[in-house]
């Protein structure tokens, strides 16, 4: 009996060892994996001045040929930036050009040392006083053709009917007065015709 009492009394520490090391066994794999430690610009910022660029940091060293950083706007589409720059456990990239006010998404996928991939993500905002408006182009009227052309056209119309009309009157007057003359003529030779007889 005391030998089995004894052998119970040592062999607790050891149950106790298994126990903990049973508790502990299935969180063992989280600890191969790589985590974002810090974050440049930080998730959720609201910037006054543009950034340069994004600077990650990580728990464990990356790999390059299985590092990606990639930044894009509010309307999903791509920021240009230059290829990632890896530094032990940090990656950066910089920007092409200056970043416009609005919010933008840095999207990475880094690998773990035991192999697993690791992806995030995370939001920040650019809201530069400063920042140039771009200025709206100049509307352009449509031009309205004036009421005056017709007007001008008519008039030039009923000014070549009057002389159309003047000149006929002045043809007919002339026709008259030959007419008369001719008349006139011939009453005089019949007269002078009969006196004569």
């Amino acid at each position: 009996m005391e030998d089995t009492e004894r052998i119970r009394r040592a062999a607790r520490p050891l149950l106790a060892l298994v126990a903990m090391v049973a508790v502990l066994l299935p969180g063992a794999p989280a600890w191969a994996h790589n985590a974002l430690t810090e974050a440049s610009p930080a998730k959720n910022a609201e910037l006054t001045k543009a950034p340069e660029g994004v600077k990650l940091k990580f728990l464990q060293k990356l790999d390059p040929d299985y590092t990606v950083i990639a930044v894009t706007d509010a309307e999903k589409q791509k920021v240009s930036t230059s290829e990632p720059k890896i530094d032990g456990g940090t990656g950066s990239v910089t920007f092409d050009e200056p970043l416009a006010n609005g919010a933008y998404t840095v999207a990475y996928q880094v690998v773990s040392t035991d192999g697993h991939t690791v992806k995030g993500s995370y939001e920040f905002t650019v809201d530069d006083p400063s920042a140039v408006v771009p200025s709206e182009a100049p509307s352009v009227e449509p031009v309205v053709p004036s009421e005056a052309a017709p007007s001008t056209a008519s008039d030039a119309y009923s000014s070549e009917l009057t002389l159309t009309q003047d000149e006929d009157d002045s043809s007919l007057g002339w026709i008259a007065g030959v007419a008369v003359l001719v008349f006139a003529g011939l009453a005089g030779f019949v007269i002078v015709r009969r006196r004569k007889k």
